[in-house]
């Protein structure tokens, strides 16, 4: 059956590139974008980087949407339901709801992206932040306006960006992270360790192994209790503790939901027409052979492709394989992140813990390449990705890391 109508149900950075896909090949048929948020889709990672920096002319730094209101109405002819999220889908139908509203497709793309776990507890206290939306980048940057200390939970990738620049502004900043190690799940506990010199290095505080207990304050936040019974006093925290996918309204559609929208390799759910893409999508990989739900910035625009052009056309699906890509920005340095941590071997190929200069971090599994860290080395990691992509072994990837060095000597 050909498709008339084409359906994105996520106004993120998956489902901008969806509708660009789509009108980029030549689908001349109804296009819908469905968002939950009143925005026109926005670039997510400057909002716990640049986006809550004050700048030396005390300006607010501009909104960082990617395309205006005209190009999406002129340039891709596209109908723009914002502001109202999807609350049902019908797949015998084909319809999309918002509410009593039905929409119609012959082919969807769900790209509703995930949301920030909040605190519990804190719901009637003031000063206390999540970092997932526009609008709270913008509620955490004015909060910052008025001063610190600032007591961070979680020692991630958003809860170190979020220090970074409240540290920039001159904040007494403390990071609370249960684990032993920050960012053990991301890259590893050995190397969550030593990134975690960039805090103290840059006088940050990091305290781990020890959760919250409660948050307290008279209206407003004014301390942290730990569960190992010190107190910490705060005037703004923020919950750097993951994410949830945003899959709440499909339930009772016929989807498999399990930590996200399992689908097969090309992004197909199993249900007629439906395909997912971004942080929604949990496929099997066929890098690495398992199923894997990516939260990050690639993968998301990757997939929004492919998920669009699977669904236009699925008798010739392409399957979607990938090497995960991460960075984040801490105190000035680049931080990045190819491939997954789960290895036999971790080898420092260049630099060490107290050195300033560039690090770089092989992961062996088996006899393969299977990931690299890079610290202060952006030109590098992309070489690493494309070896993990090639299934290099670990014998030439220590002699490429070797000759990359020796080129620079």
């Amino acid at each position: 059956m050909s498709v008339e109508s084409l359906v994105v149900v996520g106004a993120s950075l998956a489902g901008l590139r969806a509708v660009e896909t789509a009108r980029k090949d030549g689908f001349t048929g109804r296009v819908t974008l469905i968002g939950a948020e009143k925005h026109l889709p926005y670039d997510r990672p400057p909002l716990s980087k640049a986006f809550l920096d004050r700048g030396e002319d005390e300006l607010a730094p501009p909104r960082p949407f990617y395309r205006d209101e005209r190009f999406f109405i002129e340039d891709l002819d596209v109908d723009l339901l914002l502001g109202s999220p999807a609350t049902a889908l019908d797949p015998a139908a084909k319809t999309v709801y918002i509410g009593n509203r039905g929409v119609a497709y012959d082919a969807v793309v769900l790209a509703t992206g995930s949301g920030a776990r909040r605190l519990p507890g804190t719901e009637l206290l003031s000063g206390v932040h999540a970092l997932r939306t526009l609008d709270d980048a913008e509620a955490l940057r004015d909060a910052l306006a008025d001063g610190g200390p600032v007591v961070v939970v979680g020692g991630g990738f958003i809860g170190s960006e979020i220090a970074s620049s409240a540290r920039k502004r001159g904040f007494d900043v403390t990071i609370v992270e249960a684990t032993p190690a920050p960012l053990a799940r991301a890259i590893g506990a050995d190397m969550g360790a030593a990134i975690a010199s960039l805090h103290y290095r840059n006088g940050t505080t990091l305290l781990c192994g020890t959760g919250v207990e409660a948050i307290e304050g008279g209206g407003h936040v004014e301390r942290v209790v730990l569960t190992d019974g010190r107190t910490l006093p705060a005037a703004i925290v923020v919950a750097g503790i993951g994410s949830v996918p945003a899959v709440e309204w499909l339930d009772g559609s016929g989807l498999t939901l399990d930590n996200g929208i399992v689908c097969d390799e090309t992004l197909w759910t199993g249900v007629e027409g439906v395909y997912a893409a971004g942080d929604v999508a949990r496929w099997p990989n066929p890098t690495f052979g398992s199923l894997q739900r990516m939260e990050n910035w690639t993968a998301a625009a990757e997939q929004g492709a492919r998920a669009v052009r699977n669904a236009l056309d699925p008798a010739r699906a392409q399957p979607y394989a990938t090497v995960p890509y991460y960075w984040s920005d801490w105190y000035g340095d680049r931080i990045q992140f190819v491939g997954v941590p789960d290895a036999d071997e971790v080898a420092w190929v260049e630099g060490a813990v107290d050195d300033d200069g560039r690090w770089v971090v092989l992961y062996r599994a088996g006899e393969r390449l299977v990931g690299a860290l890079t610290v202060r080395a952006p030109s590098e990691i992309m070489k690493y990705r494309g070896l993990i992509q090639r299934g290099a072994s670990w014998v030439d990837a220590l002699e490429f890391a070797t000759s990359r060095h020796r080129a620079r000597a």
